[in-house]
């Protein structure tokens, strides 16, 4: 691939046309046409690893229902396909019908970007975050978080990319994600956030923390591991240093988290990306967000899933060591597998 045609970024998310959580395919469609519209717009060279992984039998491929871009887009599309025999391979398959970390973990070994961007099905990328994107002055050194802003499920999915992006704006149920200036606090939800009554206060409050904490306990308070899973960004190199995310046989929470802290003990810095340079998720039912307690509780009761304590002792472990989890085989990713690919655009 010539370097005017090779891709900045490589955007990596996975499904599979099970119609999960609802409007599945809706959802898709207006993730995969705004991806499409907006590189188009900022003039962005990416493309879109669209990993589908044990896809349904009797079911259309994601290829033959989602928009397809044209030769000429600044966007193409390549489909990974993991087969059901793949995924009858791993524990807990009979319980879960898609392992969501290892199958961005084989988006990010065949990426062409040289910055890999793990993302989700069910987004809108700002126009302030793809012009950020587009200008190529990513820090090759850092990994990049932006705020995740939840928007109702009932976005029309007929309405332009400009148009789903002006609703977007103006219904925001709720944001996830720190502030950029002050991430060792709280979330952007905080009443001093929102009234702008943060700064006099922790301008001070920021420097003694930092005085009186240790290291690695400061480092950890800063990271942004909210909604991880949804943007989390840096060069394919550094992605290959860390081995990818853990490729724990469970459900993907906190998965995504401990991507951050291999990410921090290998020295790769943290930048959160401004407000205005958020992602939009468009809600569903099943959603971890919007659940109440008790269908908390039913949902860790049903599903192979880490506890947060132990990520969070054997996080602290590596920050302190400053080396990686070591949970993943030379093959991870699934390297040494010949999987079929569709590439479209």
């Amino acid at each position: 691939m010539s370097n005017s045609t090779a891709p900045y970024i490589s955007f990596v998310a996975t499904s599979r046309n099970d119609n999960h959580g609802g409007d599945m395919t809706k959802r898709m469609k207006i993730f995969v046409k705004g991806l499409i519209h907006q590189c188009n717009k900022h003039q962005l060279r990416a493309e879109l690893i669209m990993v589908e992984w044990n896809p349904p039998k009797g079911t259309a491929l994601l290829h033959e229902i989602l928009p397809a871009p044209t030769d000429s887009d600044f966007l193409s599309v390549r489909y990974l396909i993991v087969p059901s025999e793949e995924h009858k391979k791993l524990k807990f398959s009979d319980k879960l019908p898609i392992f969501q970390m290892i199958a961005k973990n084989v988006g990010i070994q065949r990426a062409k970007g040289e910055f890999v961007l793990c993302t989700n099905i069910d987004l809108l990328f700002s126009d302030e975050l793809m012009e950020q994107l587009a200008q190529k002055k990513l820090n090759k050194e850092a990994y990049y978080r932006a705020n995740r802003c939840d928007i109702p499920t009932n976005i029309d999915e007929k309405l332009s990319t400009e148009e789903q992006l002006v609703f977007s704006e103006k219904n925001i149920l709720q944001r996830l994600g720190k502030n950029r200036q002050y991430p060792n606090f709280s979330s952007t939800n905080s009443f001093l956030f929102r009234f702008g009554l943060i700064n006099p206060i922790f301008e001070i409050l920021s420097k003694l923390k930092k005085k009186i904490s240790k290291p690695e306990d400061e480092l950890y308070n800063s990271l942004d591991m909210n909604a991880c899973g949804d943007f989390t960004m840096m060069t394919k190199s550094n992605w290959d240093k860390i081995e990818g995310y853990p490729e724990l046989e469970m459900y993907s929470l906190h998965i995504d988290s401990m991507g951050l802290f291999a990410a921090a003990a290998k020295g790769i810095k943290q930048i959160i990306l401004p407000p205005r340079q958020c992602t939009y998720h468009i809600s569903h039912t099943g959603g971890w967000e919007f659940q109440t307690p008790k269908e908390k509780i039913l949902f860790y009761a049903n599903k192979p899933v880490l506890d947060w304590w132990a990520v969070y002792l054997l996080g602290m472990e590596i920050l302190k060591s400053k080396k990686g989890f070591d949970f993943n085989s030379e093959d991870w990713g699934l390297k040494n597998t010949e999987l079929k690919e569709i590439t479209i655009g």
